[in-house]
This record gives C-alpha cells, sequence and structure tokens, in this order.
C-alpha cells in the first residue's frame, strides 16, 4: 500500500509540472501519449487505493492564470471532458440517444456575453474558475461578428484557434528558425492574451462557437443542434460536427479521420454531446467531468521497430537536437523512419540505447514519436564534439530539461541566418536554397563558408537521394546558382551580411567609391563616414568586418567562384533623390516591394519600413484604406501616392 502510494505522489507530480508547462507556460515536456497513460496508471491507482491526494489531477483542472489581464470568476465551473480512445465506448455511451460529433479544436477556449446585440465581455477559460478578459482582443478576432440580430444577453462558449496555414505564414516571417512557434496552440495562447489588440488582429485569430449558454426567449425544441444552427444563422462560425446514433457514430468517427489531414483548424481529437438539453441538464456533473459529454483521443496506431542511430542535428542557436532513425514501419498509412526525441533528458527517460526496441507511434495521427523502449539498454553516448564543426559540445540543463549544446562560436550551424541572407533575392538571389535546405547542407557538412554554396555539385549523388531533392530539383538548383554567378556590387556587398549595411547603405557606398571593391575593401572609416548617410557606426562595422581575416579569407574564396560587376550608373531624378519613401499594400506596375524600392533607390531616394516625420511620401495603391500606415501619413500630412503618381513623378 505505502509503495502504492508514493507512485501516486510521483504521478501526481509529474502531471502537474506537465499540465503547467502546457496551460500556463505554452511549453510540452511530455508527449500526449505519454501524459495519458501516466493519468491512466493515477486513475487505477485511486480506485484500487481509494485514495485520492489533495493535488492530485483527477479533482483539480488547471493552473492559476499568470499575466497582467484583468481576472473575472466564470459563472460556473468549465470542467474539462473524460475521455475514451474506443469507439465502442462512445457507442456504449451514447446509447439510444441522438448526438453530436465535433471536433475538439486546439486553441484556447473563450466565454463570449453579448448585450443588445453587441459583445460585451470575453473571457478566457483560465484555471475554469476564473479566467481573463481579453475583451478587446476578442473584438479583433478575423470572423468574429461584431452585431448580431438578437437583442437579450446571450453567452455561449468556443475556441479560439490559429488556422495552419496562417500559423506557416506567420512562422515564414520570421527570419531565426528557433524563433519560430512551436504550434498553433502556443502562437493562439499567446495572441489572444495579448496587452496590444493590434498584435491580436496581426495573427489572424479564429473563433468557433461549441456551445450555447445562455439564450432567453428562444425555443430550441430541446436540441442542442438547432442552438448550433442557430448561432450559425447569427453570423457565428461553428465548429464542425455530425449528428449520430449509436449506428452511425462509427461512420462518423471514420469521416473525421479521414480528414485529419486535410482540416485546417488544429485539433487533438472529437467530443460527442447529447443533442438532448433536458436529458444533459438531468445528467449533472462529477467533480472533474460533465456527464453529458465525452471527449474521443485518436486511438494512436503504435509500431515497434530497432532503433538504428541517433542523428544529432545542430542549429543556429548552438542546440545540438537528437533525431531517432529506426527502421521503417508503417502508421496511419504513410511509410516512418524518424522521430524527434527533442533533447537529453527524453533520452535518459526513454534508456534508448542503438539496437533497441522501441514502439513509435503518430501524436494525433500526425507528428511520429516515441511512445516507449522495451528493452532500455540505455547505452546511447552523448556525442563530446559537434556533428558539423567538431567543436566541443557542453550539457546544459533549464527549467528541468537538459539539452547538448555546440560551444564553437564559429560553428557554421550558428550561421543559418547569414546564409539565408546570402541567397536571397536582394542579394544572390539563389533559387531553391530555403533556410531548411540550407540547414540541412550545412548540417551534412555540405556548407562552410559563402564560396560552398557554389561548389554543391561535389555532393550531388547525397543530395539527389535526400528527402525532397530528385534529379529534377537537383537540376533547377544548380540552374539557379550558375545563374547567380553574375552580381553587381552594391548586392555582392548587402550579401556578406555586415552588420547594419542594407542595400539601401551599399549602393552608396560603392556609388562613392565608383563600383571598385578593392577601395571598398581598404576604405577607412573617415572615407566612409564622407559619404551622405553613411554614419560613423555603419563606417566602423565596414572597417572591422574587412580588416577581420577570416572574413578576408571568406571574401577571396567567393571571388574564385563568381564575377561580381559594376551597377550601371543612373542619373539621380530631383523629385526623388534625397527623398524617404514607405510603400505598403498591393502593387499592380511592379513584381513586388523590392523591384519597387530598387528603381526609388537607383534614382537617388530612400525607402524606409514605417511612416516617421522624416517620410516624404506614402506609396499606396489604396490611397482611402483605413491602414495604420494611412493614418500616421494622414495624421503628419504626408502624400499619399499611388503607383500611377510615383511614375508620373519620375517622368515614366
Amino acid at each position: 500500500m505505502e509503495q502504492k502510494i508514493e507512485r501516486m505522489k510521483a504521478l501526481v507530480a509529474m502531471l502537474n509540472d506537465a499540465a503547467k508547462a502546457y496551460y500556463q507556460e505554452d511549453r510540452e515536456i511530455m508527449s500526449n501519449y505519454e501524459y495519458d497513460e501516466l493519468y491512466d496508471e493515477l486513475l487505477a491507482l485511486e480506485q484500487e487505493t481509494g485514495t485520492v491526494l489533495s493535488n492530485s489531477p483527477s479533482v483539480h483542472v488547471g493552473y492559476e492564470v499568470l499575466s497582467e489581464l484583468p481576472k473575472e470568476a466564470h459563472e460556473s465551473p468549465m470542467l474539462s471532458l473524460d475521455k475514451t480512445k474506443d469507439v465502442a465506448a462512445l457507442r456504449s455511451w451514447l446509447g439510444e440517444h441522438k448526438g453530436s460529433l465535433s471536433w475538439k479544436l486546439d486553441g484556447l477556449t473563450i466565454v463570449l456575453t453579448y448585450e443588445g446585440g453587441v459583445l460585451q465581455k470575453a473571457v478566457t477559460r483560465g484555471n475554469g474558475e476564473i479566467g481573463e478578459v481579453i475583451t478587446n482582443n476578442a473584438r479583433v478576432f478575423k470572423n468574429l461578428p461584431h452585431k448580431i440580430p438578437y437583442d437579450k444577453e446571450l453567452i455561449l462558449r468556443g475556441e479560439a484557434v490559429i488556422k495552419y496555414s496562417d500559423f506557416e505564414k506567420i512562422n515564414a516571417q520570421i527570419e531565426d528558425v528557433d524563433a519560430r512557434y512551436k504550434n498553433p496552440r502556443n502562437l493562439c495562447s499567446g495572441s489572444v492574451r495579448q496587452l496590444n489588440n493590434e498584435i491580436t488582429a496581426k495573427r489572424n485569430v479564429h473563433f468557433f462557437a461549441f456551445t450555447l449558454v445562455r439564450a432567453d426567449g428562444v425555443d430550441f425544441h430541446n436540441s442542442r443542434i438547432a442552438q448550433m444552427e442557430w448561432l450559425k444563422a447569427l453570423g457565428f462560425d461553428i465548429v464542425e460536427y455530425k449528428e449520430v446514433t449509436q449506428d452511425t457514430i462509427e461512420d462518423a468517427v471514420g469521416y473525421f479521420a479521414a480528414n485529419i489531414e486535410k482540416n485546417d483548424v488544429p485539433s487533438d481529437g472529437l467530443v460527442l454531446t447529447y443533442d438532448d438539453i433536458e436529458y444533459s441538464r438531468s445528467l449533472g456533473t462529477t467533480a472533474k467531468f460533465p456527464r453529458d459529454s465525452m471527449a474521443f483521443k485518436w486511438a494512436d496506431e503504435t509500431a515497434q521497430t530497432r532503433l538504428l542511430q541517433i542523428e544529432w542535428s545542430a542549429s543556429r542557436t548552438g542546440l545540438i537536437n537528437p533525431v531517432a532513425i529506426f527502421e521503417p514501419v508503417q502508421l496511419e498509412g504513410t511509410t516512418v523512419s524518424r522521430a524527434s526525441v527533442h533533447n537529453i533528458s527524453i533520452i535518459e527517460s526513454l534508456k534508448l540505447g542503438i539496437g533497441d526496441t522501441i514502439e513509435v507511434y503518430k501524436a494525433n495521427m500526425i507528428i511520429p514519436q516515441i511512445a516507449r523502449n522495451l528493452t532500455e539498454s540505455g547505452n546511447l553516448p552523448v556525442p563530446g564534439e559537434c556533428p558539423v564543426c567538431g567543436g566541443q559540445t557542453r550539457i546544459q540543463q533549464m527549467n528541468d530539461t537538459k539539452s547538448l549544446y555546440c560551444t564553437n562560436p564559429d560553428c557554421p550551424a550558428k550561421k543559418i541566418k547569414a546564409y539565408t541572407l546570402f541567397v536571397s533575392r536582394d542579394a544572390f538571389n539563389i533559387e531553391g536554397l530555403s533556410e531548411a535546405t540550407l540547414e540541412k547542407f550545412v548540417q551534412k557538412g555540405f556548407i562552410h563558408e559563402f564560396a560552398d554554396i557554389f561548389r554543391l555539385e561535389r555532393f550531388k549523388e547525397t543530395i539527389t537521394q535526400m528527402d525532397g531533392f530528385g534529379e529534377k530539383s537537383y537540376g533547377n538548383l544548380q540552374d539557379s546558382i550558375e545563374k547567380a554567378r553574375k552580381i553587381i556590387l552594391p548586392k555582392f556587398i548587402y550579401s556578406l551580411g555586415i552588420p547594419g549595411v542594407g542595400l539601401a547603405n551599399a549602393r552608396l557606398i560603392c556609388k562613392a567609391f565608383s563600383q571598385d571593391l578593392d577601395r571598398v575593401r581598404s576604405a577607412s572609416s573617415e572615407a566612409l563616414t564622407d559619404i551622405p548617410g553613411i554614419g560613423q557606426v555603419i563606417a566602423d562595422s565596414v572597417v572591422e568586418f574587412f580588416n577581420n581575416k577570416k572574413n578576408q579569407a571568406v571574401v577571396d574564396h567567393l571571388l574564385e567562384e563568381v564575377v561580381v560587376e559594376k551597377e550601371a550608373e543612373e542619373e539621380n531624378n530631383a523629385s526623388v533623390s534625397g527623398k524617404t519613401f514607405v510603400i505598403t499594400g498591393s502593387l499592380n506596375h511592379f513584381a513586388n516591394r523590392s523591384a519597387l524600392k530598387t528603381l526609388i533607390e537607383s534614382k537617388g531616394g530612400k525607402v524606409a519600413g514605417s511612416v516617421s516625420s522624416k517620410t516624404d511620401y506614402l506609396i499606396n495603391n489604396d490611397s482611402l484604406s483605413t491602414s495604420s500606415k494611412n493614418k500616421k501619413a494622414r495624421e503628419l500630412n504626408i502624400p499619399i501616392l499611388t503607383e500611377e503618381q510615383f511614375l508620373e513623378i519620375l517622368g515614366q
């Protein structure tokens, strides 16, 4: 008995730590599979011993919220749902009743209150009893109606989510791979709980209603499905659902399972709810769960396989991530042969060793994970050298998590951002070398400096065998590399990533030194500060870069691969020269903003990213737009030009 109580204490501590990390800190320290397994073990022990510890997750829901947002108690506790992974259990639970089966959305639960047809209040679920008031943020959700045709008090619950497509677009705008958001739920949680709702508005948060709490004076004919359709008629987006009986529920589960990959809205299972409102109310609740709904978690398809190796993958922060490579197995209809292990702590907890028999699955039927290690040899060595540069590694521990890092400040893996800029449109413009591809090439040792990008043909055989690459894509990449071997001097200087030197500054410098690379490389700080628009900080940065022997070697090696040409001089346009422009909105006459920016700079003008008192013109084809840049321009009496008006100024 004593051993069982001690095990329960350990389980409670592990589960509470995991829940705190997930709900309060927006991070994960264990997989859903592991959490569910430990939780089920705890429930079994509680039933067996008859003891429930005071801080058990079986009786407590969530944690106290931590933010500066106002807090408010819910009228009634927002309980979590009991769950099953068995379709037969769902059918048995539903019995002879009719129900609705819907996605269990993976975002942030919100309670909305409308009065007089207008949103009055929005509160997060919080810890189930006390939530955070986020009304201003809810008003900028992309699909939330601002006014509805119902004047009485309306209270409903739903999920705030960020769609996968929006999540990917937001992450794509973040150059630093390690700074990108881990999943849509984390991004949504941070977006919904912002103190500045302008940030929320930019994140494309959507709201999907899933429960009507109160709407007096409306006859729903005792049907929850009728309630959902009524909310839909008011203008709310509702969670996708299927009306089910015990005869049709298995087919409905099959429908949702078949559509997981295509579903743009993040979900982590399904929810089954009785349609009969009165019957649902008569059931009441347990201390933790409502009795009128049941969550269905996907029964993870598992497969046993043999661990072949751990691939250690270095990133730009120096973090070296372990990836498990195992004998290929079929999971959820696809062949799987690798899974991220995340950190040293997980390797230790799984007691991994080469040759071990492991059990793998796909979390939420999508992400390959290791469920358990059946042989637990624990013989896996942690590398003492970085796989990319050979530098010494070090294990660091943060928040009870051990991770492996490369200590070499010059490790090529830490220079992914520099390589990304080097191949960007305003530099060498090499298509086919995304940041992810560059990272793979660096990790495999193909790239150690800029010149190596022009020597990738040495690794053709390996590259054509890599995931996402074949003969055609390799050929396209090589064509793009060959085209990039000729470059104008300003773009060459910009591509080197000299701190503070953008393309506009590079053009000013090159023009001042008559497009002569040798003169630019040997320029003094005094000569550089004599150039209008070049200050002391940029001048010192240029001098320091070219005086560095390592950088000199990098440039010399690069010049062995490319031809640097002078940029054709264009006469400054009096109407543009010395003027500062800001570009916003869509363009009609130019392929993109970069093309327009290049033209402005070639005529002696400058392009800034935001409107200020130093701005001379804002270029926006939608001059009547209520965007923040247009508003700022009007406040400062800055002219707003369409493309046509700008071209007229140029005389084109």
